[in-house]
């Protein structure tokens, strides 16, 4: 039966593929027509049948209509030829650096009797795909792939050589989390793809779309001349016009491919597939908080971890540890993990890091002043702690531009809390007096939440407006100077590469603005301030009580007090800043011998 799937499968692809190879035919048939009509006419000339002024008239008119079609026809079919397709940002993975990961995956395309992937590329997501790469821009191919007499099921009905089979995409999470077993068994329906993508008719018809595809793209390139606007404008309206009578055909195309793939990989550790499934959503939930949770404050501080795969283990283990339902994971940790397929892991940990940075965050493609690598047993210090204090000078900027009393000698935690605390009847003067205070969005460079920061406050009602800051006239000036300042801030100072456009392109991607995938849209005004307040109480706590900034895996950036993670500090913190009652954090700061009138150190 699998046999019968795998051919049903495959017979739907080419089907498709033939019907795309079809649509590109009646578009050269069109253009063919006026050369056509052209043809006609100039035969009944000769042969006496079509004379007098009105037919020369024809002939002239339809001649110059012939070759005007023919040279944009022309032209179009050099643009789709040769234009670029895009290819995602992968971190390349050289055989000599995966020799064993290599044979892997051979053994597992021989035991499939499909073609092995041309080279393999690992991709800072939890996902995993094959990508062709055989185009001229791409550079030459790795390998030349088998011809399809090689293919099982093929046959030599095509004289054609094959083409280069794709890339191997995975994803880089996988290799850390999941043992050899599982990876393979993972694998296994993606590495089947090659053998439709190596049928000559099902290529032809791909790579005439992605064709289109990067013809379309180059159209809209902005900043071109009058003459150029034009054109580009004829060409793209072309390239949109043969994609959307491709496009149905395109998709039922892949859906077969993966319907035959699919069927495939059936033979190939089925039981360990259905557990390996398991772990690649555990992944994806385990990474995703890693990025929004531990990676995004350092990368708005100006530093990139550079182990974020090796994170992934150490957040899920936290997971299982603290979570029942995944208990059984963390005894498959006793087996041989996949990144023991590269010889040296920590190195190519590091390359999907950075690549990671750019992607979700937009940083740029090299280290810097600006832009340094950090490790976990730093993060602590390099990234909470900066963070904190940054943070909290910030804060104390604002209140001096809002007129408040300067803090003198040195800030402390009480002129913040006073602040918010005093009646808004004496507040108008600071208003008035606030430059640049009006309201304006939460830019995304200042540093996350260090603990649960849920964005709700406990006391929102159900029928409140999320998007609304509710909170005393004083917390919303100082939240409005907030926003304001970190707007300046990230205008004023120059990220290079992060900024959306300015990235030296990829050589494997002619994309646009980074980073393709932010992580989270810019904060409220209350959630900037309630960040900032925090802060300020997480300084103090350092300072004056002994507590120490702290890493946890799953929420990220922690305060320590007493040797326990604070993790009750928010509701108390938005009771000030949204009604003005300093009392529960007051207590709070009692309770756990924090000082707020002693002086606290700021970057």
């Amino acid at each position: 039966m699998t046999g019968i799937g795998v051919e049903a499968g495959a017979q739907a692809a080419r089907s498709r593929a033939l019907a795309v190879l079809r649509v590109r035919g009646r578009a050269l048939g069109v253009a063919v027509l006026p050369a056509g009509a052209e043809v006609i006419l100039l035969a009944g000339a000769v042969t006496g049948h079509l004379v007098g002024p009105g037919w020369d008239a024809a002939r002239w008119a339809v001649g110059v209509l012939a070759v005007l079609v023919l040279l944009a026809t022309a032209g179009i079919a050099l643009v789709v030829s040769r234009a670029r397709p895009a290819t995602s940002p992968t971190v390349p993975v050289p055989e000599e650096s995966a020799p064993d990961l290599y044979r892997m995956v051979r053994d597992l395309a021989e035991r499939l009797e499909v073609p092995a992937p041309s080279a393999i590329a690992l991709t800072p997501d939890c996902d995993s795909w094959l990508e062709d790469r055989a185009h001229a821009a791409h550079g030459p191919p790795p390998r030349p792939g088998p011809s399809a007499a090689d293919i099982p099921g093929e046959g030599r009905r095509s004289p054609r050589r094959a083409p280069v089979p794709p890339v191997l995409v995975i994803g880089s999470p996988f290799l850390w989390w999941m043992r050899v077993g599982e990876l393979r068994a993972v694998l296994a329906p993606v590495v089947a793809g090659t053998g439709p993508s190596a049928h000559p008719d099902i290529a032809a018809a791909r790579r005439f779309v992605r064709g289109l595809d990067a013809t379309a793209a180059v159209a809209a390139t902005p900043g071109r001349g009058p003459l150029a606007r034009a054109a580009c404008a004829v060409l793209g309206r072309v390239a949109r016009l043969l994609l959307g009578a491709c496009r149905e055909h395109a998709a039922q195309l892949e859906r077969g491919v993966a319907a035959a793939a699919a069927e495939r990989a059936q033979t190939v550790d089925y039981g360990v597939r259905i557990v390996a499934q398991e772990q690649v959503g555990l992944a994806y939930a385990g990474w995703d908080r890693l990025l929004t949770r531990v990676a995004l404050p350092a990368w708005r501080m100006g530093r990139w971890p550079s182990r974020l795969d090796a994170g992934v283990v150490a957040a899920l283990t936290e997971l299982s540890r603290r979570d029942r339902l995944a208990e059984g994971f963390a005894s498959r940790l006793g087996e041989r993990p996949a990144c023991d397929l590269l010889e040296e892991p920590g190195t190519m940990d590091e390359a999907a890091s950075l690549l990671a940075a750019r992607l979700f965050h937009g940083g740029p493609a090299e280290c810097g002043p600006d832009w340094a690598p950090v490790d976990w047993q730093s993060y602590p210090e390099e990234v909470v702690d900066r963070t904190w204090r940054a943070d909290a000078a910030r804060l104390h900027r604002v209140l001096d531009s809002l007129g408040t009393r300067p803090a003198r000698p040195a800030p402390t935690l009480s002129r913040v809390l006073d602040h918010l605390t005093e009646p808004p009847a004496t507040q108008g003067h600071a208003a008035d007096a606030a430059p640049g205070a009006a309201p304006a969005p939460a830019a995304p460079g200042s540093a996350l939440v260090p603990y649960d920061h849920a964005p709700d406050g406990p006391d929102e009602g159900p029928g409140e407006d999320p998007d609304e800051d509710p909170g005393t006239e004083r917390s919303a000036v100082l939240a409005a100077g907030l926003s304001a300042e970190v707007a300046r801030e990230e205008t004023a100072v120059p990220r290079g590469a992060t900024a959306a456009g300015q990235g030296p392109p990829s050589i494997l991607w002619d994309g646009g603005a980074l980073p393709l995938v932010p992580l989270q849209p810019p904060r409220t005004a209350r959630e900037l301030l309630a960040d900032h307040v925090t802060a300020m109480v997480c300084c103090a706590a350092v300072d004056t009580a002994g507590a120490v900034p702290a890493l946890d895996w799953l929420d990220g950036p922690a305060l320590l007090l007493h040797g326990e993670r604070a993790a009750d500090l928010t509701p108390r913190v938005l009771s000030l800043i949204e009604r003005g009652d300093p009392g529960p954090l007051r207590d709070w700061l009692a309770a756990a011998g924090i000082r707020p009138e002693k002086p606290i150190r700021l970057v």
